[in-house]
C-alpha cells in the first residue's frame, strides 16, 4: 500500500513538469531549413579555409581532379584496341596538364617547366604544350605590395618614411612568384650621383601556397609512378628542396654574392661577366634589393644584333631594360640608348664568353645557375671598356652545387665523348644507373654518339632497320615500347646524381642560347677544353699524376681538330648559301638534328624544338 502511494505521488510530480515543457518537434520545413543553415556555415567555413589559405582547397581539389581524370582516361583509352586514338589521348591530358598549371599558377609553372625541361621524355604534344609554359603571371596591386613592405621592414616603399626615395607603383615585370619594381634610393652625404635599383616583391600568396603546391606535387608524382609503372619519382625530394629554396630571397641574395666571387677569381671572366649588386640592407627573405642594370637581353635578338654591330637593316634608337626575372614575352619595361658605334668582336664574342661562364659553372666551381635562359641575361657595354660587351647574369635563385667527385666524373665523361673513350664513357653512365649510354651521351653532349667500334655502314643499316621496325608497329605497340625503353634508360634511379636533372637542362638552354644567333661559336668545344682543363687542376695531386693530365690536355687539344674542320664547313656553308639568299642549318641546328634522330632510334620519341620558351 505505502509503495503504490509513494508511486502515485512520484508520478504526481512529474505530470506537472511534464505538461509545463513539451518536447519541441520541428516541421518538415524547419528541418531543411536547419540542414541548409548547416551546408552553408559548412560551405562557408570552406571558403574562409580556402581564401585564408591563398585557394589552396580549391587548387589542390582542381589537381586531384585532373589527376583522376587523366588516369582513367589512360586506363579506359590505352588499350591495344585503341591504338589509333593514342595520340588524341595524348593530346588531352597535353591539354588537361597545361590548363592545370596555367590555372593554378605561382608554383606550378615553376614545377611544369621542371617536368618538361627534359622533352625526350615526354609524348610530342606534352612536348609542344610545355615548352609555351612562361613564367610570367599578372601583377599583384599596389596595395598588396604595400602589406610585404609593412610586414618585412614596417614601413611603406617610398614617402616621407618609406625605404626608398622614388618607389614606381607599376611593377616592370610579373612572374610566377615574385614581380619587380624601380626605385630609387635616398641620396648620401657627398654621393652625387643616382642609384637606381630592381626591387623583387614575393607575391603573398606564395608562401600560403608552396606547403600544398609541393605536397600536391609530391602526391600526384607518387600516383603517376603508381598508375604507369615509370620511375619518376626518385626526383620528388630534389626538386622540392631546390623549388622552396626559390622563395628565400636572403639565400638568393648569397648566391649572387657566391657567384660573384667566383667569378672574380676566374682572369678569363672576371672582366666579361657580371652580378649586378645586392643591397643587403634592404634584402629580407621576401624582399630584395640589387642594382638596377641597363642593357639588351639576350632574347632581343635583334637589339642585340644591332648593339653588337650586326644588323644593320634595323632603324631603331633603343633596345629594352629586362628585369632580374622577366620572361621573353614581357613588355619593354623602359629603355637605353644604343651607342652609335657598334661594340667590338661581334655576336660570338658573347655566345664565347656565356658558353665559358656555364663551363665554368659546371666543371671547375661545381656551382651552377640552373635557369640561363636569355631572359636572365641582359648585354650592354662594359663600363670598365665601353668598346667591348659585358655580359650580366640575373634571377640567382636557382643553384646547385656538385662535389668533387661527381665535378671528376662530368669533366672525364666530357672528354671521354670527344676522344672516343668508349669504355670509360660506358663506365660513368653504368656508375650513374644510367641503361642505353648512347642515349646519355648523345643528349649530354647534344651530339649524337655511338660507343661502339662496330663497322659504321653496318651501325647504320642496324638503326634504319630498328627504326623501320618501330614504325611499323601499331600505336599502342609504340608505347609500350617507347614505356620499356624509358625504364631501360632510368635503370637504377638510387645511384643517378640528382643534379644532372638540372645541369642537362642548363645546358640544352646555353645550346638554345647558341643555336638562336645561328651557332656563332663552337660550343662543344669550348666546353670540351673547360672539362679538359679542369682535370689538371684537381686538388691532392702528385706532380706526376698533373704533369700526366696537362700532357693529356694537349692531346686533347689536337684531337678537337676535326671538330673544328666540322664547325667551320658548317660555317662556310651558311656564309656561302647567305650569297644567294638561301637559308642553311648552323651547327647546332645539324646537331640538333642528328640528336633527335639518336633518341628516336633509342627510345622511339620524336623531340621537336626544345628551346621554344
Amino acid at each position: 500500500m505505502f509503495r503504490r502511494t509513494l508511486l502515485l505521488g512520484r508520478a504526481s510530480l512529474q505530470r506537472p513538469f511534464a505538461t509545463q515543457v513539451p518536447k519541441f518537434a520541428p516541421t518538415r520545413g524547419q528541418k531543411y531549413l536547419l540542414r541548409a543553415s548547416y551546408l552553408i556555415l559548412g560551405i562557408g567555413s570552406i571558403y574562409i579555409a580556402d581564401r585564408y589559405n591563398a585557394s589552396a582547397i580549391t587548387r589542390n581539389l582542381r589537381t586531384f581532379q585532373t589527376c583522376a581524370m587523366i588516369t582513367l582516361d589512360y586506363k579506359l583509352n590505352f588499350t591495344e584496341e585503341k591504338s589509333h586514338l593514342i595520340p588524341e589521348l595524348h593530346t588531352r591530358v597535353a591539354e588537361r596538364m597545361y590548363n592545370l598549371f596555367i590555372s593554378n599558377g605561382g608554383l606550378y609553372i615553376k614545377i611544369g617547366q621542371a617536368i618538361g625541361s627534359n622533352p625526350a621524355v615526354l609524348p610530342k604534344p606534352m612536348q609542344e604544350k610545355f615548352a609555351k609554359l612562361f613564367d610570367d603571371a599578372p601583377q599583384i596591386p599596389y596595395t598588396q605590395v604595400l602589406s610585404v613592405f609593412q610586414s618585412e621592414f614596417g614601413r611603406p616603399p617610398s614617402g616621407p618614411d618609406g625605404v626608398f626615395e622614388i618607389f614606381e607603383e607599376q611593377a616592370v615585370a610579373s612572374a610566377s612568384i615574385a614581380q619587380v619594381h624601380r626605385a630609387k634610393l635616398w641620396p648620401v652625404a657627398g654621393d652625387t650621383r643616382e642609384h637606381w635599383v630592381a626591387v623583387k616583391i614575393q607575391k603573398p600568396d606564395i608562401a600560403k601556397q608552396v606547403k600544398w603546391d609541393l605536397g600536391a606535387y609530391r602526391c600526384v608524382m607518387w600516383m603517376f609512378e603508381r598508375a604507369f609503372d615509370l620511375p619518376v619519382y626518385f626526383v620528388v625530394d630534389f626538386v622540392t628542396d631546390h623549388l622552396r629554396r626559390e622563395l628565400d630571397f636572403i639565400a638568393e641574395s648569397e648566391n649572387a654574392k657566391q657567384t660573384a666571387k667566383f667569378i672574380a677569381s676566374d682572369l678569363r671572366l672576371a672582366k666579361n661577366v657580371y652580378i649586378p649588386k645586392v643591397y643587403e640592407e634592404f634584402t629580407t627573405k621576401r624582399i630584395m634589393t640589387a642594382e638596377w642594370i641597363s642593357g639588351c637581353r639576350l632574347s632581343d635578338r635583334a637589339g642585340v644584333s644591332l648593339l653588337m654591330g650586326e644588323n644593320k637593316n634595323r632603324i631603331v634608337s633603343q633596345a629594352t631594360v629586362p628585369s632580374s626575372i622577366s620572361s621573353p614575352d614581357d613588355p619593354p619595361p623602359t629603355s637605353f640608348s644604343i651607342p652609335s658605334k657598334p661594340l667590338k668582336g661581334g655576336v660570338r664574342s658573347i655566345m664565347q664568353i656565356m658558353v665559358e661562364l656555364f663551363s665554368a659553372q659546371m666543371f671547375s666551381w661545381g656551382w651552377v645557375h640552373c635557369d640561363p635562359h636569355p631572359g636572365n641575361i641582359i648585354i650592354r657595354p662594359n663600363p670598365q671598356d665601353p668598346t667591348i660587351a659585358q655580359l650580366v647574369l640575373l634571377d640567382h635563385g636557382l643553384y646547385v652545387r656538385v662535389d668533387e667527385d661527381f665535378r671528376r666524373d662530368w669533366s672525364l665523361l666530357w672528354k671521354g665523348l670527344l676522344t672516343s673513350q668508349f669504355k670509360l664513357v660506358e663506365g660513368i653512365t653504368r656508375k650513374w644507373g644510367m641503361g642505353l649510354p648512347d642515349m646519355f651521351a648523345s643528349i649530354a653532349l647534344a651530339k649524337p654518339v655511338r660507343l661502339t667500334r662496330k663497322d659504321r655502314r653496318a651501325e647504320v643499316e642496324k638503326v634504319t632497320r630498328e627504326l623501320e621496325e618501330y614504325l611499323n608497329l601499331s600505336e599502342y605497340e609504340q608505347s609500350v615500347q617507347r614505356k620499356a625503353k624509358l625504364k631501360q634508360f632510368l635503370s637504377d634511379t638510387d645511384r643517378m646524381p640528382k643534379a644532372l636533372i638540372f645541369l642537362l637542362r642548363n645546358m640544352r638552354i646555353v645550346q638554345g642560347n647558341n643555336q638562336s644567333f645561328g651557332a656563332p661559336v663552337n660550343r662543344i668545344k669550348i666546353t670540351g677544353l673547360w672539362a679538359s682543363r679542369s682535370l689538371t687542376r684537381i686538388p691532392n695531386l702528385t706532380f706526376g699524376q698533373r704533369l700526366h693530365e696537362y700532357m693529356n690536355y694537349v692531346v686533347f687539344r689536337s684531337v678537337l681538330f676535326s671538330l673544328d674542320l666540322a664547325f667551320w664547313s658548317t660555317r662556310a656553308k651558311q656564309w656561302i648559301f647567305s650569297l644567294f639568299g638561301r637559308k642553311s642549318y648552323s651547327f647546332e641546328d645539324e646537331l640538333e638534328r642528328a640528336v633527335r634522330g639518336v633518341v628516336k632510334s633509342n627510345v622511339g620519341i620524336e623531340v621537336g624544338n626544345a628551346f621554344q620558351g
